[in-house]
């Protein structure tokens, strides 16, 4: 199966969930951030299966469950960054990206 290129719309749902599982991860209700990282990473992903494989090698880990919502959150920031990327600079006007996420991706680049 092709990929195609992300929509406006799957942006802004990866923003939402992204958002989501950070206001989650900071109240320590890490399993549910972890629920809503996952969400984000699974809007037109770019390897299917990655986040089986993820969830494998922190199981091999044996990671506090805090850890591992930071690696779902690491993994679901790069994920949306990557959507965020393929918009043409007139979608990117549609889908207003929170600034802090938007300070954090251009750092990235640097």
């Amino acid at each position: 199966m092709s990929r195609q290129s992300a929509t406006v719309e799957q942006v802004r749902q990866a923003q939402d969930h992204f958002k989501a599982g950070v206001d989650l991860h900071k109240d320590q209700k890490y399993k549910d951030a972890i629920a809503e990282f996952k969400q984000g990473a699974s809007i037109n992903p770019y390897e299917e299966g990655h986040l089986k494989e993820l969830a494998t090698r922190l199981t091999q880990m044996s990671v506090k469950l805090v850890q591992e919502s930071t690696a779902y959150m690491g993994c679901a920031a790069v994920h949306l960054n990557g959507l965020i990327q393929e918009l043409s600079e007139d979608e990117k006007e549609q889908v207003p990206i929170d600034e802090s996420l938007q300070n954090a991706f251009n750092s990235w680049e640097e």
